[in-house]
């Protein structure tokens, strides 16, 4: 069985891409997880976290990256890899168990993803890049070539990671902002340049 902790709206907007590569694979096993099961969502089972078997493959559709931090320490099954069928993904790529690479995502070449990372739409990870552990990519964002984010960062729509860049542990980077220099851990920058929020 092929699970999707998660029935919010980026449990939903998986369902998609999730029967497609299943079906390239002969599979129609989707099955949502969530702590508080109330019956099918969009047809599609939902189960208590009690009821996997180690047999089973979860990956877990909570953008918040410490939220999915939580769950993850609590769940005993295999991770998965859920990534849309139009993905790019290019030579010596390496992708973490549990990540979700949606429509339209690029991982360039020579990049190594963590555990748990969400990519979003249209969003892009070019070449020779680190990205820590449960870290987000919101929709549109564009990481350019050798920059290095830390583990549990949060990266906001349409925010543009300059190339060589390194964001810390935990950071946020907001909507829209064009990131220029090194962000400290556990700092907010909006805007454009980004600078660290209150200034």
């Amino acid at each position: 069985m092929f699970a999707i902790f998660g029935t919010g709206g980026v449990g939903r907007e998986l369902i998609r891409p999730a029967r497609e590569m299943l079906g390239l694979l002969g599979r129609h096993d989707l099955t949502f997880v969530c702590d508080d099961p109330t019956g099918p969502v969009e047809g599609i089972p939902v189960i208590a976290p009690a009821e996997l078997n180690e047999d089973d493959t979860l990956v877990i559709a909570v953008g918040d990256p410490n939220a999915r931090r939580e769950i993850a320490a609590r769940m005993h099954c295999r991770l998965g890899i859920l990534q849309s069928p139009n993905v790019i993904v290019g030579p010596s790529v390496k992708i973490g168990e549990g990540s979700i690479l949606c429509d339209h995502v690029t991982l360039t070449a020579c990049a190594k993803v963590g555990r748990h990372f969400h990519a979003n739409i249209y969003s892009y990870v070019a070449h020779d890049c680190v990205i820590g552990d449960f870290v987000t990519f919101a929709p549109r964002v564009s990481c350019n070539g050798n920059v290095t984010v830390g583990d549990g960062a949060y990266i906001g729509t349409n925010a543009m990671i300059k190339q060589g860049v390194t964001i810390g542990e935990n950071a946020v980077i907001g909507m829209g902002a064009v990131v220029t220099k090194d962000v400290p851990a556990n700092v907010t920058v909006v805007g454009n340049p980004a600078k660290a929020r209150g200034y």
